[in-house]
């Protein structure tokens, strides 16, 4: 029987515990159907010993929602994942540089295109000043380097006080108007292979496109420019992928922009999936056959 481990958020993070369940049963119909049992387990009862994910044939991260919160132990998780030859997809060292988003500058060194982002060890308001005369927009957002669903994310205009700055390593980028007309839209990939899109808009007044903060998501048909984009972040990474939601949004020039490649635990919207998550269980079934 095959056995495939689903790594779930910390149990003490009580952040998720309304939504990440019903994420877990549609992934788990979707892998039960190809005749596997799934087994949830927090990803952090796997940190300092590994031991207990060595009996299962796949072990998927998916919903290891939270890992921003506790970066300094998700390396160290990441480590022993690697160290004991477990068989995570993503790969555990692919888990470990996607979840700084410095990776993006990585990416934007071959090639792809990315908003202008200035990186900071410490942002002050100093910074912020600097960035809006360097860019003459109007507006920035910031956020941490590790983050994940607009977590302390900011949206300033000129002239704003920076409050509640992050803490840390941040990221200064223009705000990209076509936010609120247009949203931003993620292509899922299975294997390699594309599965779906979804279109993500914010509501009236907002910035953040996240269903928690009332986005908006539909399905859609990419265009050829931004499946190119798409395949060009997916080309970029060395390591073999079993998914990838790669997030793009068009940049004041109306051009595709890459905003994140989700390579760890994105929700995969298999509930906008014309194919019910057939894509991922295709690709499940052919990790599981190497």
């Amino acid at each position: 029987m095959i056995q495939i481990a689903v790594l779930t958020p910390d149990p003490d993070d009580h952040t998720y515990v309304g939504r990440w369940p019903s994420v877990l049963e549609r992934l788990k119909a979707t892998l039960e159907g190809t005749g596997a049992t799934v087994v949830a387990t927090p990803w952090t009862d796997h940190v300092e010993d590994a031991s207990a994910l060595a009996g299962h044939d796949l072990i998927l991260p998916v919903i290891a929602w939270g890992y921003h919160r506790d970066h300094g132990r998700w390396l160290k998780a990441c480590t022993a994942w690697t160290e004991a030859s477990l068989p995570v997809a993503n790969p555990a060292e692919v888990l470990r540089w996607n979840s700084d988003k410095t990776y993006l500058a990585r990416l934007a060194d071959k090639g792809v295109p990315i908003p202008p982002t200035r990186w900071s060890d410490r942002v002050d308001q100093d910074q912020i000043e600097a960035a809006f005369a360097e860019t003459g927009v109007s507006t920035l957002i910031v956020k941490p380097t590790v983050s994940a669903g607009a977590f302390r994310t900011l949206r300033l205009s000129r002239g704003d006080v920076l409050t509640d700055a992050p803490e840390g390593p941040a990221m200064i980028q223009p705000y990209l108007k076509s936010i609120e007309t247009e949203g931003e839209t993620s292509l899922l990939f299975f294997g390699g292979r594309f599965s779906h899109a979804v279109n993500k808009r914010p509501v009236a007044g907002d910035f953040r496109i996240q269903i928690q903060f009332g986005g908006l998501y539909t399905t859609v048909t990419p265009d050829a420019h931004a499946m190119a984009l798409a395949e060009q972040v997916l080309a970029a990474v060395d390591e073999p992928l079993l998914y990838a939601r790669i997030d793009l949004a068009r940049d004041d020039a109306g051009a595709w922009v890459l905003m994140e490649a989700e390579l760890i635990e994105p929700d995969f919207y298999l509930d906008h999936d014309p194919a019910n998550g057939a894509g991922f269980a295709r690709a499940v079934q052919d990790r599981l056959a190497v």
